[in-house]
């Protein structure tokens, strides 16, 4: 514990240690509102020593300050609540804001002294799983509403008007073949994503040749890369040894990558494909393995790259739902790669085309 300008009673010092110990940021107030003690890491949240200054100084918002105001008349002789007063803070930083759960409670009477400990835990990833959570039920209920309505729409007129009219009825017929395959993808990726997300701290157990892998995935799209009129190189490396992982997963990345190039990149006439093998790879141990998908097509701003893989994240989103895309392709392929421990990576140049990398280790 750090000594500030105050003097302390002999009969607390014994608190510095378990202060001290504390893992999140802990103060220990007295009545007149100043700061008696203060562990190392409220400290560095407050990036000044604070033990000696006003306890207002710091915990300046309403919600905080009017936690405090509850703790103190119970200092004052008012009745302790049953449980600690809680509040919700922001702290301001040049980089990011941090979401704090201020906890406000009267300090055990054998201490001697009327005392106040006030405990701040960092809650921002909480905060931000929770609106996550959010935002994927509003992403998931758009998606499906719109071709809900389509379906009703169509159903109510085929009841009614269409009723009698074949050629009518055959033209509804097919635009509701077509939203709902719309829907059985999203649902397919939904899963998919979900079970993705559920296996990715379990590293693979099988051997898979990307090789093998990549041939599969092209004879698979080959029917699509006839129709598109596009031209595939792939730069086969048949000697690649064998890397640890899940076939089905594997295929399903680079089904998504190629596909995306396809129908994003194909106005360029031309795909390239290469698996090579690099020694060495800055942040990664040992020898690896790297698969580039690289278009030639329009290309994607700089602006948006950082955001791909979000869920539901288009950088057209007219263009990618009328295309048959969910939205959730990239996402699939980002917790696939983490799963093999290996890492995703965009480049793109307005104009040139772009080029998705996956880098998995041989071990």
């Amino acid at each position: 514990m750090r000594q500030g300008p105050l003097s302390m009673p002999e009969d607390l010092r014994h608190c510095a240690a378990l202060l001290d110990a504390l893992p999140d940021p802990a103060l220990l107030v007295g009545q007149a509102r100043r700061i008696l003690m203060a562990n190392p890491s409220a400290n560095e949240l407050f990036g000044a020593q604070v033990t000696g200054q006003s306890v207002m100084s710091y915990l300046r918002q309403p919600e905080a300050t009017a936690a405090l105001e509850k703790g103190f008349a119970v200092l004052d002789g008012a009745p302790p609540p049953a449980t600690p007063v809680e509040a919700r803070m922001i702290q301001a930083a040049p980089t990011r804001e941090t979401v704090l759960r201020v906890s406000v409670a009267p300090v055990a009477a054998s201490i001697g002294l009327p005392l106040l400990l006030i405990t701040l835990r960092d809650i921002s990833h909480l905060e931000q799983a929770e609106q996550q959570r959010r935002d994927f039920v509003a992403n998931v209920s758009h998606e499906l509403r719109s071709p809900l309505t389509v379906l009703a729409g169509f159903i109510e007129t085929l009841k009614g008007p269409a009723r009698n009219d074949p050629e009518a009825t055959a033209s509804f017929l097919d635009i509701m073949e077509r939203e709902a395959q719309r829907m059985t993808r999203l649902v397919s990726d939904l899963l998919s994503l979900s079970r993705v997300e559920s296996e990715e701290r379990v590293r693979p157990r099988g051997q898979v040749s990307l090789s093998e892998v990549l041939r599969a995935t092209l004879a698979a799209l080959r029917p699509q890369i006839e129709e598109a009129g596009v031209v595939v190189d792939f730069a086969d490396l048949p000697e690649a040894p064998a890397i640890p992982g899940d076939r089905d997963q594997l295929v399903q990345v680079f089904h998504n990558l190629v596909e995306n190039a396809l129908k994003y990149g194909g106005s360029g006439g031309r795909v390239q494909i290469a698996l090579q093998r690099l020694d060495a790879v800055p942040g990664m141990a040992g020898p690896v393995l790297r698969v580039e998908v690289r278009d030639f097509g329009d290309g994607i701003d700089p602006i948006h790259i950082p955001r791909l893989t979000e869920r539901f994240y288009r950088v057209d989103g007219h263009r990618s739902r009328s295309m048959g895309g969910t939205g959730l392709g990239l996402a699939i392929v980002k917790h696939i790669v983490n799963r093999h421990r290996g890492r995703f990576t965009i480049r793109s140049t307005r104009g040139e085309g772009s080029t998705f990398s996956v880098t998995l280790p041989l071990a």
